[in-house]
């Protein structure tokens, strides 16, 4: 649980850091899977009546290729995490729903090996599409330009 203790917290703030199992990232079923702890490094303060935290979150990933299927290792991450919550009463105050869906929102939507420019992958793309081989073409733009209105 990625998270801190309001007594911890000072005037001036806290850091917090550290590396938190995976498994709150609830990647069952899918194709992908961490292959390491979740890290952190995070500030959390007090303001108003919330609990609030900025920094950085991250985990190591194995991603299959959506191109040639081949799994390839890709590092989720994002450096402008935020969030707030409101203190209700609580001494305790869990951040990791927020690093879950930081983290889920920084995986690509359609993963291919070659993402990164480290690999090259195998899967060769058509020339053109239906078979055919590719013409010279002019631009829509092209016609527009011969449009002449009546005036």
């Amino acid at each position: 649980m990625i998270g801190v203790h309001l007594r911890q917290i000072s005037s001036e703030g806290l850091r917090v850091e550290g590396g938190e199992d995976a498994s709150f990232l609830e990647l069952d079923g899918i194709e992908q899977k961490a292959t390491g702890p979740v890290g952190y490094s995070l500030d959390a303060g007090i303001s108003g009546g919330g609990v609030f935290a900025t920094g950085r979150v991250w985990v190591p990933m194995e991603l299959r290729c959506v191109a040639c299927l081949r799994p390839f290792r890709f590092m989720a991450e994002s450096d402008s995490f935020a969030a707030q919550v409101e203190i209700d009463g609580r001494e305790f105050v869990d951040f990791s729903p927020f690093v879950r869906e930081e983290l889920l929102l920084a995986l690509p939507n359609h993963p291919r090996c070659d993402l990164n420019g480290g690999l090259h992958c195998s899967y060769q793309r058509p020339e053109g599409s239906g078979g055919g081989n590719r013409r010279a073409t002019k631009s829509a733009w092209d016609q527009l330009d011969k449009f002449k209105p009546e005036r």
